[in-house]
């Protein structure tokens, strides 16, 4: 083992024995939540006065394990934390979600997704076992043969079944450098069928390929991003200085190749937040260079944008100049394969957002689409990680474009990530996300309702 497996224990079973005693003095008829400062969702926070979960003691890894491949890991832990501790060892995750402060408990209760997804599924699918504070105040350990049906139904649930409190998962080798190949496209069909090429053979021009996503920035100008791991040393690029990741992909035509640290292919859209941090300047020249290298990174960005929330910052700046408020668009929506370039255009036609990211996924698990009942993609078959993150002028109701986008979605058989704005129905919330199948385990490990349910969470925002 590494991480001195003594020490780790003993700090982790500290900080279940808080998280515990922060339960019990949680009024009966309070909503049990965490006390947690900050978060990588975008919907909107309910705000309580009652006190919450302490889990202050469960951020770490417990143990890292190199010849099962395999960590032990608090729930609490980040991303970046997870990968500083597996990678000494030349392993990672099978996926790591884009932003370093992502938590794997987050990631697995919500959804994550990250370049390995079109070979490795989503986070949730290299899960081995978790221990899972239900609503009871009891900590239960859930796998594929114990409670099984928490253990399938704790993907996509927010929280309103439980808080992971420790997770083993399965790592994979992986080696120092990421050799990167991007290539362009001027129309979105011909990228949608090499990028369904690419997953079914798992390869590009006879190479094997290890990560796989796109971007697109108009109809005409696409790319897509392939990774292929290696141990040959070289030159390598740094965008957490002035150069720009995504602005490095661009090129007029053919391709273009570049090379980074595994380190750094990891959290290479955390610098800029994919393109986002432009919205706070960090992308002017001028700007970066005195913008301090330790702040060009998600979790500073998320603090300006509780500023702006909290005091309606961006809303007053566009009254100023005689324009109308935004309508925050900030989603991800998983396509079929085959539906994709119908999605794209339209979202271009309708949509004044760009550019949008592009990812691959398709399940591991082959026990169909019921092995996941609360985000049911159909297991075998290709999706596309559809990513867009801006705002547009507000419409003649409350999240118009939203609401666009999801009846969208729905037509060409896909499902939205429930981290950001809902407005669907409770009938075809139900529909999408679990249905019966969520109100009975809900029942069986929430009896009391001591958690919000699903739809009151991730819709009514209450």
């Amino acid at each position: 083992m590494s991480v001195p497996a003594t020490d780790a224990l003993a700090a982790h079973a500290a900080g279940v024995e808080r998280l515990l005693a922060s339960y019990r003095v949680i009024p009966p008829k309070a909503t049990v939540r965490l006390a947690k400062p900050t978060s990588n969702l975008f919907r909107t926070r309910a705000k309580s006065d009652a006190p919450g979960l302490d889990v202050s003691g469960l951020t770490g890894v417990i143990s890292v394990d190199p010849h099962a491949r395999t960590a032990d890991v608090a729930g609490m832990c980040t991303y970046e934390d997870l990968v500083a501790a597996t990678l000494p060892y030349g392993l990672s995750p099978l996926v790591v979600p884009q932003l370093k402060t992502i938590t794997l408990g987050g990631a697995v209760t919500g959804l994550g997704i990250e370049s390995a997804s079109f070979r490795n599924g989503l986070p949730h699918e290299s899960v081995l076992e978790l221990d899972i504070l239900t609503g009871t105040g009891e900590v239960i350990t859930a796998s594929a043969d114990q409670h099984p049906d928490l253990f399938r139904s704790f993907p996509n649930s927010y929280g309103t079944l439980g808080y992971s409190v420790r997770l083993r998962i399965e790592l994979e080798p992986v080696r120092p450098f990421v050799a990167v190949k991007h290539v362009r496209f001027h129309s979105l069909t011909e990228l949608i069928s090499a990028m369904d090429r690419i997953v079914e053979t798992g390869g590009y021009e006879g190479v094997r390929i290890d990560y796989l996503d796109g971007v697109v920035f108009s109809a005409d100008e696409s790319y897509l991003c392939l990774g292929v791991q290696t141990a040959t040393p070289g030159p390598v690029s740094d965008y957490t200085g002035k150069d720009i990741y995504y602005r490095s992909i661009q090129h007029s035509t053919g391709e273009k190749d570049d090379r980074l640290t595994i380190h750094d292919y990891l959290w290479r859209w955390d610098t800029d937040w994919f393109w986002c941090s432009r919205a706070f300047g960090a992308q002017n020249p001028t700007i970066r260079r005195f913008w301090p290298r330790r702040l060009r990174r998600s979790s500073f960005y998320w603090k300006l944008i509780g500023y702006d929330q909290r005091f309606d910052i961006a809303d007053r700046i566009e009254k100023r100049h005689g324009r109308p408020p935004r309508e925050r668009v900030v989603q991800d929506v998983e396509l079929p394969i085959e539906r994709t370039a119908e999605f794209l255009q339209w979202f271009l036609d309708e949509v004044p957002i760009e550019p949008i990211w592009l990812c691959p996924l398709k399940l591991r698990d082959r026990q169909g689409a019921g092995a996941w009942p609360l985000y049911p993609i159909r297991a075998g078959h290709t999706y596309v990680n559809v990513g867009f993150w801006s705002s547009v002028p507000v419409g003649p109701e409350e999240g118009y474009t939203n609401r666009l986008i999801e009846r969208k979605v729905s037509d060409l058989d896909g499902h939205k990530s429930l981290y950001s704005d809902a407005y669907y129905s409770h009938e075809e919330f139900d529909e999408l996300y679990g249905g019966e199948t969520y109100k009975t385990v809900k029942k069986a490990y929430d009896p009391d309702s001591r958690l919000l349910d699903l739809y009151s969470k991730a819709v009514q925002r209450r």
